[in-house]
């Protein structure tokens, strides 16, 4: 064949393939895909585990927080609101996920952006819990005890964005479905067990302390095994060198978050999902309290009534895998959420005593129904968790999941926050709790309010295949142009040329 240059393009001479080397390549094609599916097989299995054990310790941190409430509520003798205060402030480091995300997508640390988040993440939690466990001043002076939470829960949440992130990636690569289910599954796991041994301990030993320490050597465990799986094992893309300077990676990181959280296919579930939360009132540091020190209930039933809620969450997540899917986003997420409402309620028969009117004791009815609310709350976010990973671009995984876990975060610390308020106008103290039915109702209606805009939330819940928007500049749009037309010029003088040579 001849070599044609048009317009600067160089047309390739044709490449022919006898028969006969048509077997040996056929073999090594075979060969090739063996390897790679012996290799996916491997990478599936170190996935699995190493996503089952950070997810199952993620859940596990019920153990210590268990023991750091009781040893707030009752060694501190902290009241109600300034119980509540102690745990949303804590939880201000989950606000800043969206960072630890574009730092995850835009900055990689030995040739690898997942992993090595996870084991710092996992280094700062290990230190906080230490220090409150061997330090004597860090778990009873309070501003210690807050810089050692905000400590910890910053490890937490480089952690978990890390792990949302490198789920979401791993799972669109490989084709592999459910992954956020089984992530979801492993930490209710983890919350069956961490809370279950967190109230025996407490029962049997009241010994904080130990119980700090013991979680620092379970994330002892967790960091060995983040330091013994290589990312690039797990058929990730690994870069050693970075083509752009760390200020312009995070720039041109946060400019495709922002072009795609204003997507409307994100937009709009995000603010339902969001004003679900936001909206409603939270009072569970007056609940605890009023538990504890009115009804004197043993810390545990209330670390089994955890467990019988995580027990639920499991059971729940298991039954949204198996056929939960096909059922219409938004109708499942106006029946959970008119479920969470409802839920509220079962507080109110607690502080009403009417359930021993009914002839069930304190103990029995806090240990099966005190959860329940908390259980549907979180299993509420599964869904959109999942349309989430779906939709987030190859790149943009970090930063997109991040961005969903800091604005639930947000939420729930703003509606923590409308608690404390709510307590403080109605005038509920640890030695007054006459008005915590009203609270209880405020917080059943604010819960309905949601369902008026739930037109926000799509009707399908599976996404496949989202490409990537970009935001380009004008110049490089019309670059793009020029190119096309150049293109086509080239190729329709090419053709003339031929048909030519074909007439003479």
């Amino acid at each position: 064949m001849k070599e044609y240059r048009v317009s600067g393009i160089h047309f390739l001479d044709s490449v022919i393939i006898n028969p006969d080397e048509q077997i040996p390549l056929i073999v090594n094609k075979t060969k090739k895909n063996q390897i790679f599916r012996e290799k996916l097989q491997v990478g599936t299995q170190e996935m699995l585990v190493l996503c089952g054990v950070g997810y199952y310790v993620n859940g596990f941190r019920g153990f210590p927080w268990l023991a750091l409430n009781f040893h707030m509520a009752h060694n501190l003798n902290m009241n109600p609101a300034t119980l509540q205060l102690v745990q949303n402030f804590g939880n201000l480091p989950s606000v800043a996920k969206p960072l630890f995300g574009i730092l995850s997508d835009a900055i990689y640390i030995g040739g690898a952006h997942r992993i090595p988040y996870i084991s710092l993440g996992v280094v700062l939690q290990a230190l906080s819990w230490g220090s409150l466990a061997l330090i004597p001043v860090a778990s009873e002076a309070p501003l210690f005890l807050i810089a050692c939470v905000l400590f910890g829960n910053i490890g937490a949440s480089i952690a978990e964005v890390a792990k949302d992130a490198l789920v979401a990636e791993y799972g669109q690569k490989n084709k592999v479905p459910g992954l956020q289910s089984y992530a979801l599954m492993a930490s209710a796991i983890g919350g069956v067990l961490g809370n279950l041994l967190g109230g025996f301990f407490l029962m049997k030993t009241h010994q904080t302390k130990s119980m700090f320490l013991a979680f620092a050597a379970i994330l002892t465990f967790q960091l060995t095994l983040s330091l013994k799986t290589r990312e690039d094992s797990l058929g990730l893309p690994s870069y050693a060198l970075m083509r752009r300077s760390i200020p312009q990676s995070i720039k041109k990181q946060y400019s495709d978050l922002m072009v795609e959280i204003k997507d409307e296919s994100i937009f709009r579930p995000l603010v339902w999902i969001v004003s679900s939360i936001i909206t409603i009132p939270i009072l569970s540091g007056s609940v605890f309290c009023y538990q504890t020190q009115c009804l004197n209930l043993d810390p545990s039933v209330i670390g089994m009534s955890k467990v019988t809620g995580q027990l639920m969450l499991l059971s729940l997540t298991l039954l949204y895998d198996r056929f939960g899917k096909a059922i219409s986003m938004r109708k499942l997420a106006a029946i959970l959420q008119s479920s969470y409402a409802f839920a509220l309620l079962l507080d109110l028969i607690l502080v009403k005593q009417i359930n021993l009117q009914l002839g069930i004791p304190n103990e029995v009815f806090a240990l099966c129904f005190s959860g329940l609310a908390e259980t549907i709350a979180q299993f509420k976010n599964l869904p959109f968790l999942v349309l989430f990973a779906n939709l987030a671009p190859p790149g943009c995984e970090g930063s997109l999941m991040s961005f969903l876990a800091s604005a639930l975060c947000l939420s729930s610390i703003v509606g923590g926050l409308f608690g404390v308020g709510l307590a403080s106008v109605l005038g509920i103290t640890s030695g007054d709790y006459s008005s915590l039915p009203l609270g209880i109702v405020i917080q059943f209606l604010a819960a309905l309010v949601p369902l008026l805009w739930i037109g926000n939330v799509p009707n399908t819940q599976t996404v496949v295949g989202k490409v990537r928007k970009t935001s380009g500049s004008k110049r490089t749009r019309r670059n793009r142009r020029v190119g096309r037309v150049v293109l086509d010029a080239a190729y329709s003088s090419y053709r003339r040329k031929r048909e030519s040579d074909l007439q003479r």
